[in-house]
């Protein structure tokens, strides 16, 4: 297993806030320690997104405690732009290609007790890293995003992909017993330790799909969050529908095929309600208080 630098948490108000308000129950998978402050890392692939970084980076909440960048070898200054914008970002070069590929090297770069995936090219929104990480806190493995339950959304949908979604959902409830709502979306969070049992191959969007089996079948705590996807800001987006749903549906039927895959039950998901004051209790909170770091 690889070894991690340790990193000082920023921040410790937010947790204590966070701690306040998620109480960790006697259902809970994982234990944590009283007083146990995680550190917190965002992974984001980016591939010639220097127009979009602006419209992300700066938005990322200071108590994250470290940003690493996965540069797909862009041309258009995209690791410039964000040395620019996030001087403390690490910038790490992709191995290989596609989005599988370039989230594994940031998987791997990545020093924090809990692991955020977030695109770079604007949907998502970085203010929704606190709920991803309150889910974990309270007891949650895997905090999976999802449009499609109260609270989420998306403006980036056309209906052919929606479609294409749909079917994929219904054939992994089907075919490994899992309560998915969203299937083919990117943001995610994570126990960095939970890693290893996940065996993550899939140079492609396809590992989105095979993460979300894998994590049911590892017998994690998988939660969805509600989440809301916006549009890119700029430029065209990398997903197309026919190749890349095709690599989907074979990902699919690969992990079906997978002997220790079918002979095992997934646990039932857990849903996250939307809290209407949550954003904005936390916003308040960073502006009103100073930063504690050592």
């Amino acid at each position: 297993m690889r070894q991690r630098t340790s990193l000082t948490p920023r921040a410790s108000f937010f947790w204590a806030f966070i701690f306040d308000r998620w109480k960790l129950n006697k259902h809970q998978t994982r234990a944590l320690p009283p007083g146990y402050v995680p550190t917190v890392t965002a992974v984001i692939p980016a591939l010639n997104e220097a127009e979009n970084l602006p419209h992300v980076l700066p938005l990322i909440p200071d108590w994250v405690d470290e940003v690493v960048l996965v540069d797909g070898h862009s041309v258009d200054g995209t690791a410039e732009v964000a040395q620019q914008l996030h001087p403390d970002i690490r910038i790490v070069q992709q191995e290989g290609r596609g989005k599988g590929a370039a989230l594994r090297s940031g998987f791997a770069a990545a020093r924090g007790d809990i692991i955020v995936m977030l695109d770079a090219d604007g949907s998502n929104d970085p203010a929704e890293i606190a709920a991803f990480v309150s889910t974990l806190l309270a007891g949650a493995d895997f905090a999976k995003g999802s449009r499609f339950i109260q609270g989420g959304g998306t403006a980036d949908m056309p209906f052919y992909r929606r479609l294409g979604n749909w079917c994929f959902v219904v054939m992994v409830r089907w075919l490994f017993g899992s309560s998915y709502s969203d299937l083919c979306y990117g943001y995610n969070a994570f126990w960095a330790d939970t890693l290893p049992k996940l065996h993550l191959n899939g140079d492609g969007f396809e590992i989105e799909t095979i993460m979300n089996i894998r994590a049911l079948q590892a017998k994690l705590k998988v939660v969805e969050v509600p989440s809301f996807e916006d549009r890119r800001r700029y430029g065209e987006g990398r997903l197309k529908a026919v190749p890349d749903g095709w690599r989907v549906l074979k990902a699919i039927f690969r992990e079906w095929l997978r002997p220790s895959v079918r002979t095992k039950q997934a646990p039932a998901l857990t849903l996250v309600q939307p809290r209407s004051t949550g954003n904005e209790e936390q916003a308040a909170l960073l502006r009103n208080t100073k930063v504690e770091t050592s």
